[in-house]
């Protein structure tokens, strides 16, 4: 574990709550006086790093990370737009919960798929809100999807036990050979590509908590399901050390270190990224929760 893993977990809540509101505040001030940085100039930097018409992106994002932009979320995501065309599709996570699974799954009455926000950033809610977007249905790691494959990725998340299998946004990300976007933030603060290894072999560790849940969720049409779902065993989420992956990543042509506004960012292939994390683990036990092997 990392000094910086361990001071996070043996903080009080109310002291890492403190930080995060003191952090933020300290960047919004530094934002304010920033020259705002446009749809051009956002169209500029992923045209560098090798996004191009046609592709398929999942995009993790941070807001306050990419700098002071001219219209907010609206920026990047039409600058996202613009740079894969009307051919290419663009995706974002669109959890409803910011917490551990299992808290949020015990304490939510149900997930709305037209009406649940997202809780991974304000990029992401107002990508979710846009008229053309198709949201999958999955009470705990919903995706959002935009372009002429939106549902083919997103229609065969619904009533599926885990959220990271064959038939869901994450790993048809891997099997379509898209591309995976972090922009200001890390693969421990949003590692859910991670998770497919863990439904596409034979896990040896018992990641998932070993409750199944019965649990109610609201279709487009309103009509209410109740679905089964596994979520993870937050004992286990606290073993992840995700970061520990980039070298790896990066040695196999896995992963590039870019920039996108002021944001330091992670350019993924998916595919690869998928293919590379199940032959560690077959050859060497390495995974995000054993990052040097077993």
């Amino acid at each position: 574990m990392s000094l910086k893993d361990f001071i996070r977990k043996s903080t009080p809540k109310f002291l890492l709550d403190w930080n995060r509101r003191r952090k933020k505040s300290k960047r919004n001030a530094e934002l304010a006086k920033q020259t705002p940085l446009t749809t051009a100039d956002i169209v500029k930097d992923l045209q560098n790093i090798g996004v191009a018409k046609g592709d398929t992106v999942l995009v993790h994002s941070s807001l306050s990370r990419i700098g002071k932009l001219q219209d907010g979320p609206k920026t990047l995501v039409d600058a996202l737009f613009e740079v894969v065309g009307a051919e290419g599709n663009v995706l974002m996570p669109t959890s409803p919960n910011n917490v551990y699974q299992l808290n949020y799954i015990r304490n939510t009455p149900h997930f709305d798929v037209k009406n649940s926000p997202s809780k991974t950033g304000k990029i992401t809610e107002y990508f979710r809100t846009l008229p053309d977007a198709v949201r999958s249905i999955h009470p705990t790691e919903p995706v959002s999807a935009i372009g002429p494959k939106a549902r083919y990725f997103t229609e065969g998340h619904f009533g599926q036990l885990t959220p990271y299998n064959e038939n869901s946004p994450f790993f048809k990300v891997s099997k379509d050979g898209g591309k995976i976007l972090y922009i200001g933030v890390t693969l421990s603060m949003a590692g859910t590509n991670l998770h497919t290894l863990e439904d596409a072999v034979d896990f040896k560790f018992p990641v998932y908590y070993s409750e199944i849940f019965d649990f109610k969720v609201i279709d487009n049409q309103g009509k209410e399901h109740i679905v089964k779902t596994k979520v993870h065993d937050p004992e286990w989420s606290k073993k992840r050390k995700c970061d520990d992956l980039i070298p790896l990543f990066e040695a196999k042509g896995v992963l590039q270190k870019v920039k996108i506004g002021q944001a330091q960012t992670l350019l993924v292939d998916a595919k690869k990224f998928l293919d590379v994390m199940i032959q560690q683990y077959e050859e060497k036990g390495i995974t995000m929760y054993t990052p040097k092997g077993s």
